[in-house]
């Protein structure tokens, strides 16, 4: 049996934890909320800061594998625990680059992937040089989340509440679709690519509210998509799960947004829709097996369930009946035990070869489910 373990204890960790059952893996989870919705479902859990050198270099080095679910990971560690023979997949050197946005956009920029145009700056005063670039979008370098760490710079005017840290201004771009597409790499080598998905975002918290599989996208766009992320994970040089997402311009073109190394929240789906599931798929890569097939079973909507506003407390699910009356629709809750507005608590997979169903259900199932605290109602 192997001994595997996991950076970060959340909704992604839960998902691997019951993908690894099937390969017999004693997962290990390390994650700094005590009540992570981990906590009670893997060998071991340990409850600490994942960017502390010495907690994950002493959490990594009596295991085979360690791998993340969240990029916020002290790297220096994880090279330690490599060169000490674990395995550590992403590799480290592939982790540093996603965790600095300005690093990221540079490594695009210097193996020829598509993205949008870019200014690298340090602080807001140096915004001011770049007002002719504007509009544009501002995110952090570093530690930006689920549509957290982004904000538009339509105006000079501005520039007087935008981010004081180093920052990559990114040109707005006209965007007809947002696409995500994931892809692995074994031990060995082999590659493989899931269907290109679509993506719906929630207006109010940035974060994907929907998305479709397959994209309503033509083949060929389809292709040059999956092309796109698999040079993107040839050139990190990496193991694992790779989510890369995209903007589709209205002439057609392709830009790398940003890449997340590790399952990612557009291929929840995967688990009712694919013939493999990203998380088993992960699984595969770094334990050195051979991959998956990455085709779909049925087509797919994938709905995101976030904690509804003005609601922080003790999580309370309501309307979960509808849900469930509703045919191949299919509830995964995260276990967490606390909810915020626009945390992501849960989420809904639909199946349907009709289309146009599938979207008159998604929009049925939209407010269907409400996560509110307990203590207000």
């Amino acid at each position: 049996m192997k001994k595997a373990g996991i950076l970060g204890g959340g909704q992604l960790g839960r998902m691997l934890i019951q993908a690894a059952i099937d390969f017999d893996v004693e997962v290990h989870i390390l994650d700094p909320d005590a009540q992570a919705p981990c906590k009670h479902l893997c060998a071991r859990f340990e409850c600490g800061p994942m960017q502390d050198f010495d907690t994950v270099y002493r959490f990594g080095k009596n295991l085979d594998v360690l791998t993340i679910e969240i990029e916020k990971v002290n790297t220096d560690a994880l090279e330690r625990l490599a060169l000490e023979g674990v395995q550590v997949f992403p590799q480290p050197h592939a982790i540093k680059i996603i965790q600095d946005k300005q690093l990221q956009k540079q490594f695009y920029q210097q193996h020829q992937i598509p993205t949008a145009d870019f200014r690298l700056t340090n602080n807001r005063a140096d915004l001011y040089q770049h007002i002719n670039f504007l509009p544009a979008f501002l995110k952090l370098g570093r530690d930006g989340y689920d549509g957290r760490g982004v904000m538009p710079l339509n105006h000079p005017n501005d520039i007087a509440t935008a981010f004081d840290q180093p920052c990559v201004l990114e040109k707005a771009v006209p965007i007809l679709k947002e696409l995500s597409v994931i892809v692995a790499r074994n031990v060995q080598g082999q590659t493989a690519a899931f269907p290109a998905v679509e993506l719906v975002f929630n207006p109010t918290y940035n974060l994907v509210d929907y998305l479709l599989q397959p994209a309503r996208i033509s083949p060929h766009t389809e292709q040059q998509a999956q092309q796109i992320a698999l040079k993107v994970l040839e050139k990190l040089n990496m193991t694992g799960i790779l989510a890369v997402e995209m903007f589709l311009t209205p002439d057609d073109q392709i830009l790398v947004n940003e890449v997340a190394p590790r399952p990612h929240n557009s291929g929840h789906q995967t688990i009712k829709a694919n013939f493999t599931s990203q998380y088993e798929q992960h699984w595969r890569a770094i334990l050195g097996l051979p991959l998956g097939d990455t085709g779909i079973s049925c087509p797919a909507a994938m709905l995101n369930i976030i904690g509804a506003p003005n609601q922080e407390g003790p999580a309370q699910y309501l309307g979960m009946d509808t849900v469930l009356a509703t045919p191949r629709a299919y509830i995964h809750l995260y276990g967490k035990k606390i909810t915020k507005p626009g945390r992501k608590m849960g989420h809904i997979t639909l199946l349907d070869n009709n289309l146009p169903l599938l979207l008159e259900r998604v929009h049925q199932l939209k407010n269907a489910i409400q996560v509110v605290c307990q203590s207000n109602r």
